[in-house]
């Protein structure tokens, strides 16, 4: 499997620097944190670039989920942050008092993709509403059968995963379901590691969970991904890169991003040159990691805008439902 593998050379990479340590060799580090969901992605990138590097530039890639992940890149203790929504005001303002000054490049779409265990007959299609009332604050206690969704569903107990509170993709299916950003009940299984969603739904006939399309692509033997309706009278759609890419997947499609230390860009070469590599690069290994890459006037605004140094978000603080990839070629030509 394309993640895994990676993930082992990953490892197998870092296992080689520690045993270079005995042998005092010196590699020049540039760390990332952040966005589960874009982290196989940044994780492909990074694997080939240390390949170009020949072991001259280590890169690290972390797993603590969009929110965490901006903690610490505010705080100053990575380069590069990997987010699966844009920065948000409380964030934004933590990196000011910091001192930290950021510049934001989208890297791909993701379809956030719903899903079910194989054996699931009854949900092939759900509306924005049957989630809703799955997912809303008030669900909590009361909403725990699948017939409480749809009559025409079976009277099972409905077991729900999704991510984590510092996960991106928390944030963004909240507020696409539920009109509020991290308004969800809160008795379900989370976790910031999508293997373990993909874990619990294709152990349970009866569960239901979300995370990113590549997860999915991945583990598509053992899940059933659900088609979603606007209303109950638009038509089914299902998680797919020709959906995302024709704006028909909505509410769930959505960009994905680095945001990258400018100051550090600007003091380091071996930073600049990763997110050059990044941006030449990634749409091979983005297509490669089952993520939707972005069309290539996109990378060029994105090399433009971090040749210039150019810092700020397009985002105003806070994230925004249904953004097109044409919404988004628009905002970054500003």
């Amino acid at each position: 499997m394309i993640m895994n593998s990676r993930i082992c050379g990953f490892l197998f990479a870092s296992v080689v620097l520690l045993a270079g340590c005995g042998e005092r060799q010196e590699r020049v580090l540039v760390s990332i944190d952040g966005s589960s969901t874009v982290y196989p992605v940044t994780e492909a990138v990074a694997e080939e670039f240390m390949a170009t590097r020949r072991g001259e530039v280590q890169v690290t890639v972390g797993v603590s989920g969009t929110g965490g992940g901006f903690k610490k890149f505010c705080r100053g203790e990575t380069a590069i942050s990997n987010a699966s929504r844009p920065i948000l005001d409380e964030e934004l303002r933590a990196c000011a008092e910091s001192g930290v000054e950021f510049i934001e490049l989208p890297v791909a779409f993701d379809a956030l993709t719903v899903v079910v265990h194989p054996e699931n007959t009854w949900a092939e299609e759900l509306t924005v509403a049957h989630l809703r009332t799955m997912w809303a604050p008030e669900s909590q206690g009361v909403v725990g059968n699948w017939n409480q969704i749809d009559p025409a569903f079976p009277d099972a107990p409905l077991k729900l995963f999704g991510a984590g509170a510092d996960s991106g993709t928390f944030d963004y299916f909240t507020e696409a379901v539920n009109g509020k950003s991290k308004s969800s009940r809160g008795d379900f299984t989370a976790s910031e590691d999508d293997n373990v969603l993909v874990t619990g739904v294709s152990q349970d006939v009866n569960a239901l969970g979300f995370f990113g399309f590549a997860y999915y692509e991945e583990n598509r033997d053992k899940l059933k991904a659900v088609k979603i309706k606007l209303d109950p009278d638009a038509p089914a759609i299902s998680p797919s890169p020709e959906h995302v890419m024709d704006g028909t997947y909505q509410p769930l499609s959505r960009p994905i991003f680095i945001y990258v230390n400018a100051k550090a860009a600007a003091e380091r070469q071996e930073i600049r040159d990763f997110v050059e590599f990044y941006l030449t690069e990634a749409v091979a290994l983005i297509e490669e990691v089952k993520y939707i890459p972005l069309p290539p006037r996109a990378y060029e605004l994105a090399r433009e805008k971090f040749r210039a140094g150019k810092t700020g978000t397009v985002f105003e603080g806070h994230s925004e439902i249904g953004v097109s990839i044409e919404d988004l070629l628009i905002r970054e030509a500003r």
